[in-house]
């Protein structure tokens, strides 16, 4: 009985070899794709981040490596105060879009979290913003706040004399307007992500708390904010790597300036590939930014996977 039970393992265990086979080799392909798709545009990356290669040079990017300078691009990106500049210009975007956003859209989702009279009317208008091109809104923001424009307008009306404000031109307000356009735009997925959140808490925890007698702040605080902490987690994840990654709105509205006072990273890396042609040393800047960003990814991975494990 024992010889005949191994044999039947035996047999199971070599079907089941000859199937994991056959799953890797009728996949081998499209791993093989992602794998040259993901791989070697990092390589390719960070061998010429290793070099002073710039299309004027007239060779080959494959021959960059006859402009070998090792990690030269690396010791003057961190002296480039241009380029911290732009570091910090970004973070000082994402350290106020991306917590508005978060306080908004918890607000907006606390209020459609149940139903009322024209709720899926005003749920489609609330996400009309997300779905314009950011260019668009770009545009649409360029011209909200051009002295002669609509924000202008509604100034002089409230005050009563006529307000000519150059937003865009001053560095302070040129910020501050590109800061209104963001949140415009990307609140709404973050009421959507923490709607879903919401929707997702058991009803009947607040019921039993309710008839607990306890108050809405406390339900909320201890029985609906614990449980969407992983809801929570991806959505500032989200928007911080997005939030870093601004470009389309601000170079339409402002162009990085007036100077340089709206200059975030991906502004200064566009101009330092398209007027300076300094590939390499663009080619370095990227790669930092790639290991930044996935740092934040890998961070937030853990953090949700520990939460959910808390839980």
């Amino acid at each position: 009985m024992t010889t005949h039970t191994s044999t039947i393992e035996t047999v199971d265990k070599k079907a089941g070899g000859r199937e994991a086979n056959l799953g890797l080799w009728l996949t081998l392909p499209t791993q093989l794709l992602v794998v040259f798709i993901a791989v070697f545009p990092i390589l390719m990356q960070l061998y010429i981040s290793l070099t002073d290669w710039s299309p004027l040079d007239g060779i080959q990017w494959w021959r960059a490596w006859e402009l070998w300078n090792t990690f030269a691009n690396y010791t003057d990106l961190a002296a480039d105060s241009q380029f911290w500049g732009a570091v910090g210009r970004t973070f000082l975007i994402m350290a106020i879009c991306v917590p508005v956003e978060f306080l908004l859209g918890l607000g907006l989702a606390i209020l459609f979290v149940d139903n009322f009279p024209g709720r899926k009317i005003l749920y489609s208008v609330l996400l009309v913003p997300m779905m314009v091109v950011p260019a668009v809104a770009g545009y649409m923001f360029y011209m909200l706040f051009q002295s002669g424009g609509p924000v202008n307008d509604l100034l002089s009306i409230f005050v009563g004399y006529p307000v000519r404000i150059a937003w865009l031109s001053d560095p302070t307000l040129a910020l501050f307007a590109i800061i209104v356009a963001d949140i415009w735009q990307w609140t709404p997925l973050m009421f959507l992500v923490l709607l879903a959140g919401l929707v997702g808490v058991p009803e009947d925890q607040q019921q039993a708390a309710t008839l607990l007698g306890a108050s809405w702040t406390r339900r909320f605080f201890t029985i609906v904010l614990p449980r969407m902490k992983a809801i929570i987690i991806i959505a500032l994840a989200i928007r911080v790597i997005e939030n870093f990654k601004i470009f389309d709105t601000l170079f339409i509205m402002t162009n990085g300036g007036p100077g340089v006072a709206t200059e975030t990273i991906s502004v200064y890396i566009y101009k330092i590939t398209q007027q300076d042609l300094i590939w390499g040393y663009v080619a370095a800047i990227a790669l930092a930014i790639l290991i930044v960003l996935s740092l934040v990814s890998v961070f937030a991975i853990k953090l949700i996977a520990s939460k959910e494990q808390a839980s």
